[in-house]
């Protein structure tokens, strides 16, 4: 598996590809907040790891293997992301929260979130004691 590091380049390329149709170095070192520098020295990294296929000044592509790392990343960050609204969290901390614990948690623990979305979901009186829970403990302060 790729590091953290290596997760949040693949994420972040694999959107812009899904959105734009192309990632250049620009765009992602702008999505990361980081020196095109930088970005160069980790796309050499996923290419020479078999995550993308790069060339430098004509871009890159995303191998079949980094395609599917894609997107499951995309897939947790968005898990993530509902999970986080579901339990209440405030909308302006989900962002934040979410590149604070993504890369700490097991697939086994991701799958439980899954689970657990789903359950609040798929009946909509559970969500609503979940969240008179929380409004009641919010009172209850």
């Amino acid at each position: 598996m790729p590091t953290p590091s290596m997760e949040d380049y693949i994420e972040n390329i694999y959107k812009l590809i899904d959105t734009k149709g192309y990632a250049r170095v620009s765009d992602i070192a702008e999505a990361l907040e980081v020196h095109p520098s930088s970005v160069t020295k980790m796309v050499q990294k996923l290419d020479k790891d078999g995550y993308l296929i790069y060339e430098k000044y004509r871009g890159m592509v995303l191998t079949p293997k980094g395609k599917k790392i894609g997107k499951l990343l995309v897939y947790r960050h968005e898990l993530l992301e509902k999970f986080l609204r579901t339990i209440g969290v405030m909308e302006e901390n989900i962002f934040k929260d979410v590149e604070g614990i993504e890369h700490h948690l097991s697939w086994d623990a991701i799958d439980r979130i899954s689970d657990l979305i789903q359950y609040f979901h798929e009946d909509e009186t559970r969500l609503e004691d979940l969240r008179a829970i929380h409004k009641h403990n919010c009172e209850s302060e």
